[in-house]
Formats: structure tokens, C-alpha cells, sequence
């Protein structure tokens, strides 16, 4: 059966979508698959094309931002591959009654973030559809171009790679639920806390983490449903490589802890896009904490990349084993904070 709401899980994807792919293409570098972020097509002399498609659900909690996150949530699936975005396509789906004034502003954001990422908007639709409840970004394609050599997407682990985590865990949860619950949060934590945690919806984007990161890195991926642990699991997973992750090297923020802990769920399993999870060769692993903390984003080494079993070393040292995450605990949270 598949899920109730998120992305649909992997055996669905398997049965249903991969064997079922239209025509075979052998300029296809990297299609389909758990994991990885964007597609990859070969063109000419080792150029490549980076495609990425993503929606983004118009929750009311996010519709004062909704333009801002869907050029970066979009955005991001290309930066992760290493390559700088250039177009973009959008479905911008209104529902009947949407002010001018709505529109005007979401589509004012979308057209400002991609003035200031260099993104070129090519083409798509925009009209107004029964049955929705709010915005809905039906699909945005973000395109960017590179070189065969230089892409990083998730498949692209090596055994022995450092594992590096920027930001922290459960950004988008953290983000979203301080909007939805912010009176009740401000009940019970200190209101610079509850405004910090507020602040996570500009955090909700890698692009600039991944680009900084692409020239030294091998993997990249944004950790979205099922968190920091579906994150470094996918890439394990798409690498074909084990993974060492350890609970005590993994920084939770404050205000990413105290929102978590309000709403009881875990956050190194909440949605968590903004979180840019790589690899990379030890040597570099240095470079990329650096020049990340030049451009003000904190980043820490939280494991490596094995040859054997993918391992959980929780802060007790015991160890079990990393699989991926099942049910992401931030949609009942959230919902949860609506009906409050």
C-alpha cells in the first residue's frame, strides 16, 4: 500500500515506476532511483545536462515564503550534482478565489530568488484548478549544465570518504512547526528561541552549501523525508557502500532540539531539507569545513564511508544497524499542530 501522504516508499517505486521508464536512452547517465537527486544526460565532448523536478505543497503555514522555497527547494536538486542551476520551468496551480495580490507575491519571490541565484525562468503554466486548497507548485524543472567529471550525486560515494553534515538535522520540521505552533511554543520556550527556530524556513536550501562543497566533494544529497538517517542511508544505499554514522558527532541546534522535543518526535528522522549530507576524501573533508564556515554555514564530520555494513553507533556505544526511515514523524506533528 502506499503511504498516506510523502514521497512514495521504495517498494512501490520499484514495482511500479522503475520497470516502467518509457524508451531506453544511452545518453541517460543518471536516471531514476532512490537517492539521487536529479537526472544527469550526456550531451557532447563530456558535457552534461542536470535535470531536477520537485512540487512544493503550498501548506498555509508557508505561503508567506512559498515563492522563496520553490526556487531553492527546487534549486537544490541541481546544486547537489555540483552543477550551478540556469533554467527553470514552473506549474504554478492556483485555487478559485486566490487574490491578485496572493499571486503577485508568490510570483514576485519566485522571480527575485532566481535573479539572485542566476536562474533564467524558460517557460511552464500557471492557471487556477478546483480541488486544491491552496498554491501548489505542480512541478518546477530546474536545468543546469556541466561537465561529465564534475557531478557529485548521491551514487557517487567512496569507501573511506569522511561524511559531513551541514546545519544540523531537522531543519524543514523545525522551520514549519515553529510557524504552525508558534503561540503554544511561545508558552513554553524562551521567545528568542521560538524566533530563531522561526528563521529555519531561510535555511531550507543547499544550494550555496552544495556548490561550495562540489569541487572537493564525491556525494552529495539533501536530506528531505526521513532526515539525516534516510539521508546518509540513501547514499549508502545508491553508492552501494556501507556507512559509519555517529549519534555524538551530530550537532543538534537548540532551537532544533527544543522544537523537536515540544512536538516528541526524532530529529535525526524529520524532514530536513536544507540539510546538505557529502562525502568526501579525508584530505579535502578539511577544505569543505572551511570554506563552508567562511560563507557563515556550520558543518561537521558525523562518519565515514565503509566497505562493510551500515552501522549506527549511538552515543552509549552500542551500534545496530541503519535502515531507512519508515514513516518521517514530522507530518503527524504537523498536522497535529493544525488541529490546535
Amino acid at each position: 500500500m502506499i503511504p498516506e501522504i510523502g514521497k512514495i516508499d521504495r517498494a512501490s517505486f520499484e514495482r511500479v515506476v522503475f520497470p516502467r521508464l518509457g524508451a531506453p536512452d544511452g545518453s541517460i547517465l543518471i536516471g531514476p532511483k532512490h537517492g539521487v537527486d536529479a537526472a544527469v544526460i550526456e550531451l557532447s565532448d563530456g558535457d552534461v545536462m542536470v535535470i531536477a523536478e520537485d512540487p512544493t505543497f503550498g501548506m498555509p503555514v508557508i505561503m508567506p515564503y512559498f515563492g522563496w522555497a520553490i526556487v531553492h527547494i527546487c534549486a537544490s536538486d541541481v546544486a547537489v550534482l555540483g552543477v550551478r542551476p540556469k533554467y527553470m520551468t514552473i506549474c504554478l496551480m492556483l485555487p478559485p478565489g486566490t487574490r491578485e495580490e496572493t499571486f503577485e507575491k508568490v510570483w514576485a519571490d519566485i522571480h527575485q530568488e532566481c535573479q539572485k541565484l542566476g536562474i533564467s525562468i524558460v517557460g511552464g503554466h500557471t492557471g487556477v484548478y478546483p480541488g486544491i486548497g491552496y498554491p501548489l507548485n505542480g512541478g518546477c524543472t530546474v536545468i543546469g549544465f556541466g561537465r561529465k567529471g564534475q557531478i557529485t550525486p548521491a551514487s557517487n560515494a567512496q569507501v573511506g570518504d569522511t561524511l559531513i553534515m551541514t546545519k544540523g538535522p531537522a531543519i524543514e520540521a523545525t522551520a514549519l512547526l515553529a510557524e504552525q505552533a508558534e503561540a503554544s511554543l511561545r508558552d513554553k520556550l524562551p521567545p528568542a528561541l521560538v524566533d530563531r527556530a522561526r528563521s529555519y524556513i531561510f535555511k531550507m536550501t543547499v544550494v550555496e552549501d552544495a556548490l561550495i562543497a562540489a569541487p572537493d566533494a564525491h556525494a552529495m544529497h539533501d536530506a528531505t523525508e526521513g532526515g539525516l538517517i534516510n539521508g546518509v542511508y540513501e547514499i549508502a544505499e545508491a553508492s552501494g557502500t556501507g556507512v559509519i554514522l555517529y549519534e555524538d558527532r551530530i550537532v543538534i541546534p537548540d532551537e532544533v532540539r527544543a522544537v523537536c522535543d515540544h512536538f516528541e518526535i526524532d530529529p535525526l528522522t524529520a524532514i530536513s531539507e536544507g540539510t546538505l549530507v557529502l562525502t568526501a576524501p579525508p584530505l579535502k573533508a578539511g577544505r569543505i569545513l572551511d570554506n563552508l564556515e567562511k560563507r557563515g554555514i556550520p558543518a561537521w564530520e558525523i562518519g565515514e564511508v565503509s566497505s562493510g555494513e551500515r552501522i549506527f553507533v549511538r552515543n552509549n556505544g552500542s551500534s545496530e544497524e541503519l535502515a531507512p526511515v519508515k514513516v518521517d514523524p514530522f507530518w503527524a506533528a504537523y498536522f497535529s499542530a493544525c488541529e490546535s
